[in-house]
């Protein structure tokens, strides 16, 4: 049996009519802008459903990489009551609290010395808040007890390839139901920032498996593909709780894709000023890594480019929404500059993208264009939600029958 339903607080797609999906990109501390719009979006869902309405109560999987993996088991994880522990309105004073501690910043004179000798010498940060942070989180909550199914990629060093963390490969492959701790310190291991992870994971037949994990960006900064891939999978295995669906019926899919901001118009470099870097210049240039900015961009943007594409091909786009804002400049595009000052205007870049139009990436002219009489971001979040709500209401109606049978 693949399905997992006893364990989910919510009802399986096949009650429904469409298969919902939340991805969250990774960022560092850019992991605000996706706790404002998730605020938004819980709000308008309490709105239709009562206060105690959560986003894991509306979605078939939620994945996030780096720090949208962090956000994503903060959704997910229960607490002794069986709910979420975090509200979505949590997520934004989590980050302002906790980033001056994950990322302490150096200042005077010597800083930017310094900055290149850890650049040099190893990990920017040695990530020990961050751990026992996250630990002291998720206590011994495992990938199989989140209160709707996750995924969550990382890459593995020593394998040299992708690893990915998710719910719905557990009842198959025991050995991937590792602490949601490991997982998520594994998926925000950024390379130059934070030390590789290493854990070992045992199943209940006492086979082992060693994992030796950074940053899930690698493999997928923007995991939307990823999620929808794995719920394909369970199509193609004829998992119950999915209803049948052919390839092109995208119509049956709701997805929200969260961005963690991009610098197209600010800070970029030329080929002239590049030709001159070696290996230090692309790790580490005017405190930023250009190499880890061009990779993790790219990532995004073709798999946005590639939903977009698709989900227009198929006239589905007005179920797919990507919400991103690509014109952050100096310090607000970086990871890890975690002053105060640059947190509440993240913040506030968060909350004027929540006016901002709709708008698609468009790889001919660069950049994201507004979408024609899509409205704003926030006029969009409130038809999703209402999207959500309505399904959720006709799962709820059509399983009735179904669990009172079998009582």
């Amino acid at each position: 049996m693949l399905t997992r339903k006893g364990s989910l607080k919510i009802q399986p797609p096949v009650y429904g009519s469409k298969i919902t999906i939340l991805s969250i990109d990774g960022g560092g501390i850019r992991g605000i802008l996706p706790g404002v719009i998730l605020a938004y979006l819980e709000a308008q869902l309490q709105a239709l459903d009562g206060e105690d309405a959560r986003i894991a109560d509306y979605f078939d999987v939620i994945s996030g990489t780096s720090t949208g993996g962090l956000i994503t088991a903060m959704l997910a994880a229960p607490n002794e009551q069986q709910r979420p522990l975090f509200e979505a309105k949590d997520i934004v004073p989590f980050y302002l609290n906790n980033s001056p501690k994950i990322f302490p910043q150096t200042s005077g004179m010597f800083a930017w010395p310094k900055n290149v000798w850890k650049a040099i010498s190893g990990p920017k940060y040695d990530g020990k808040y961050l751990h026992k942070l996250v630990r002291d989180i998720l206590k011994d909550t495992r990938l199989q007890q989140t209160l709707t199914n996750v995924v969550i990629p990382t890459f593995d060093i020593k394998k040299i390839q992708p690893v990915i963390f998710s719910s719905y490969q557990v009842p198959n492959s025991p050995i991937t139901d590792a602490l949601l701790s490991d997982i998520c310190i594994a998926t925000s291991a950024a390379p130059t920032y934070f030390p590789p992870h290493y854990f070992k994971n045992q199943d209940a037949q006492g086979n082992f498996e060693e994992f030796n994990l950074i940053d899930g960006g690698i493999a997928a900064n923007n995991p939307t593909l990823v999620a929808i891939s794995e719920v394909s999978k369970q199509m193609s295995k004829k998992n119950p709780d999915f209803f049948p669906i052919k390839p092109t019926n995208y119509e049956r899919y709701l997805v929200i894709s969260i961005g963690t901001g991009a610098n197209r118009n600010g800070t970029t470099y030329s080929a002239k000023v590049a030709s001159e870097w070696g290996v230090i210049g692309w790790l580490f240039h005017n405190g930023r890594t250009p190499l880890i900015t061009c990779y993790n961009n790219a990532s995004s943007d073709m798999v946005d480019y590639h939903n977009s594409v698709v989900f227009q091909a198929f006239h589905s786009e007005n179920y797919y929404l990507r919400i991103d804002e690509d014109k952050l400049q100096g310090d607000l595009y970086s990871v890890d500059i975690a002053t105060k000052e640059n947190l509440e205007n993240l913040v506030k870049v968060g909350e004027d993208l929540l006016k901002s139009p709709v708008s698609r990436i468009n790889l001919d002219t660069g950049g994201y264009e507004p979408v024609e009489d899509g409205g704003t971001n926030e006029e969009a979040l409130q038809r999703f939600a209402k999207l959500l709500s309505e399904e959720r209401k006709l799962r709820q109606s059509n399983s009735a029958p179904a669990e009172e049978e079998e009582n």
